[in-house]
Parts: structure tokens; sequence; C-alpha cells
């Protein structure tokens, strides 16, 4: 893997400072990747970018 196709990880700006913290890397082609702050090596969950847009603005109109 090169620099380039590493994910770039930042905490995504919905988390909340109550421990319930998600990490999102949206720097790969074709696909954004979110895992759990707290157990990063516990899995890593792979969306489309229209679907994770989709999630994101569905999510803010319910927070």
């Amino acid at each position: 893997m090169t620099t380039s196709d590493a994910p770039a990880w930042r905490k995504s700006t919905r988390s909340g400072g109550n421990s319930n913290c998600v990490e999102v890397a949206d720097n790969l082609p074709g696909r954004v990747l979110v895992r759990d702050t707290k157990d990063r090596d516990g899995g890593t969950l792979t969306f489309g970018p229209a679907a994770w847009r989709a999630f994101v603005s569905l999510a803010k109109t319910h927070a």
C-alpha cells in the first residue's frame, strides 16, 4: 500500500465527547471507511460516497 492508498483517518465531526466516537477516512477513491475510535482493530465499514452522504444527511436531520 502506498502512502496515497493509505486511509487518512480523522475523528468524525459529529462524534460527541461521550466516548461514542468514530473515525472516517474519505480520501480513497470510490469509498469511505468508518471505524470505532475505541477499537481500531475491530473492523471497518465501507460505504460508497453517495451512500455515506445520504447517511450523514439523514443523521443530521435526526441529531
